[in-house]
């Protein structure tokens, strides 16, 4: 196994366009860590580039203790999985699996007890004969990570692996995925813009944004006390309400309420600046009836998730999102009021979008 550590790697493309862009990461030897981002943030060309798939324009890249900045991706001892798989529709299960070791010039009874024993450990005893046309969305996905394993890579590279499963699928695999690293005890950088794989699967996470990285921290250090607003907004099945305020005398307007500011911030803060006061949903209670601290509010609409309801209040200019039970789900046109849990509550700069205190 191995650790991986990046000193401000660049990957820069024609017309001096940055994919990645002066990152500094230390992942730990057996780490499950995430690369979490929208599209075209920079994390599948930073995965590519630690496999050796795109050449790094500057910066040094290390595995384990060896220098691969230069190497070629056979020296490195990655193996990798793709989005779509990759696997070849000529070939069966196990010849698919033992592919690998093929290139690498292993005996061929070697290759298939190797395809045999890896296949078995991951469910696939039984589909070693068929061909990818023949198996389950899920089951390809396992014959891909079978081939990567099959090689005992000292690093394992996934590139949205689950993107192509359907939302069952999804969460079983995420468990799958979860047990099996466990198991191989291998490093394993996993790259996704689900934020709810990401939090659910990584031990650490790293938020990425037009190629540089916003925050690197486990998934509870992320989703309480996000960097900025962006980490703050992408993180979450939903995001913390950010609202534009000023401060004035420790407090700030929300709806008809004056509100505290964060204690850890009050030491930063001055009166009449502009700030974004933060809190995510499931923070906020739902009252029909007069509450101490409460921020009037009327229901602008619901959606059912489920044993939870996510609404959606107006309060003044300001709009919110609130998570309630179900037994307390109001209607749209609902007065009340919203009460926060003021030790959840955080407050960002509005022009540099930092979080303070």
């Amino acid at each position: 196994m191995a650790a991986i550590i990046a000193t401000e790697l660049v990957k820069e493309y024609p017309g001096g366009v940055r994919g990645v862009d002066s990152v500094d990461v230390e992942i730990a030897d057996g780490e499950f860590f995430a690369l979490l981002g929208p599209s075209g943030c920079g994390k599948t060309t930073l995965l590519r580039s630690i496999a050796g798939l795109e050449s790094i324009t500057s910066g040094k890249l290390t595995i384990g203790e060896k220098d691969v900045t230069n190497a070629e991706p056979g020296e490195r001892g990655v193996a990798m999985v793709f989005q779509d798989y990759a696997l070849f529709p000529h070939m069966d299960v196990g010849d698919n699996i033992a592919y690998p070791l093929r290139i690498r010039r292993v005996g061929k009874g070697e290759r298939r007890t190797t395809a045999e024993s890896v296949a078995n450990g991951l469910s696939l005893n039984g589909l070693i004969e068929r061909r990818p046309g023949q198996l389950s969305g899920g089951q390809q996905q396992r014959v891909a990570l079978a081939r990567a394993v099959a090689t005992r890579p000292d690093v394992l590279l996934l590139d949205e692996p689950l993107s192509n499963l359907d939302a069952r699928l999804r969460l079983e695999a995420r468990t799958f995925l979860k047990e099996l690293q466990r198991d191989l005890g291998v490093t394993t950088v996993f790259v996704t813009h689900d934020q709810a794989e990401a939090l659910a699967l990584a031990d650490r996470i790293a938020v990425m944004k037009a190629g540089k990285l916003q925050q690197i921290g486990s998934p509870r250090e992320i989703f309480h006390r996000p960097n900025n607003t962006f980490v703050a907004g992408f993180i979450g099945s939903v995001p913390m309400n950010l609202l534009e305020t000023t401060v004035a005398a420790g407090h700030v307007r929300i709806g008809d309420a004056d509100v505290p500011v964060p204690p850890e911030a009050a030491a930063a803060v001055r009166d009449g600046q502009t700030v974004s006061w933060g809190i995510r949903p499931e923070y906020l209670r739902w009252s029909a009836e007069p509450v101490a601290d409460g921020i009037a509010a009327e229901v602008v609409v619901t959606e059912t998730l489920g044993a939870t309801s996510l609404v959606l209040v107006s309060a003044g200019e300001h709009k919110l999102q609130v998570v309630v039970p179900e037994e307390q789900e109001p209607a749209a046109g609902d007065r009340g009021w919203i009460v926060p849990q003021l030790n959840r509550a955080l407050l960002f700069d509005a022009e540099s979008t930092e979080r303070i205190g």
